[in-house]
């Protein structure tokens, strides 16, 4: 196979929720998924409290990998309201967050943000009525509108998205339907289905489905590490394209 039609090989994963007492079950995992393929996909929740300290020990295990690690924030690094901070330790680590640019890898371009609630569908929930219910819907809307900006950006051939939120309802099916708005929106997957987007992963719903499709055909990875063990996977999706 020519250099120019070689497959690139993506391990994506989400919800490592690191905390020092899982340092060697998570070095073992990313140094499984750097051995396997030519790219790292973080979807989120990579530390567990959003904690400074988390984020330190568990850049000191990506400062091993020779690969390149390509990562959005969850809202479980959003715990302790010190996303900048934790941005700024990975960073150090030569982690690329997709939030705040887009990469290119051969004929890949990747695209990112972390994605909100909202809900599906018919379902999803209108800015209307309190003022804390039009700000959660302005956020969902303000986190489709990044994405959106990210991939009118991209002119590669092939582009891959990294979520947190889910942007189909079929890969959180499993969770409870009370708490179906808060695992993410179908804004999301509306914006996707009008670009060349060949796959996406996301995390977030642990006890979710591994995968569904947008309208358009487009296929969606549920790669949240719990969800990944509890169906025998080796603990993240790997992904040729």
């Amino acid at each position: 196979m020519s250099q120019k039609n070689k497959k690139v090989r993506i391990a994506a994963v989400g919800d490592i929720h690191f905390v020092m007492s899982k340092t060697e079950e998570t070095k073992n995992l990313i140094t499984r998924a750097s051995k396997l393929a030519d790219i790292i996909l973080l979807c989120g929740d990579i530390t567990n409290y959003g904690q400074e300290e988390e984020a330190v020990e568990i850049a000191k295990i990506f400062n091993t990998v020779q690969i390149p690690i390509l990562a959005v924030l969850g809202n479980h690094d959003h715990a302790e309201e010190k996303p900048k901070q934790i941005k700024k330790i990975l960073n150090e680590a030569r982690v690329h967050f997709l939030e705040d640019a887009v990469f290119v890898y051969e004929n890949l371009g990747f695209a990112g943000v972390k994605g909100f609630g909202g809900g599906f569908n018919k379902n999803m929930i209108a800015s209307f009525g309190e003022t804390a219910t039009k700000k959660f819907v302005e956020e969902s809307i303000n986190e489709t509108l990044m994405l959106e900006r990210f991939l009118q950006s991209l002119t590669t051939p092939k582009i891959i998205v990294a979520l947190h939120y889910a942007p189909i309802i079929e890969t959180v099916v499993g969770e409870p339907e009370q708490i179906m708005p808060f695992l993410g929106n179908s804004r999301l997957s509306e914006t996707l289905d009008r670009f060349n987007v060949r796959a996406v992963f996301h995390g977030h719903a642990h006890h979710g489905s591994l995968k569904g499709k947008t309208q358009k055909g487009i296929a969606v990875y549920n790669c949240s590490l719990p969800l990944l063990l509890k169906h025998g996977q080796k603990g993240f999706i790997l992904h040729e394209e």
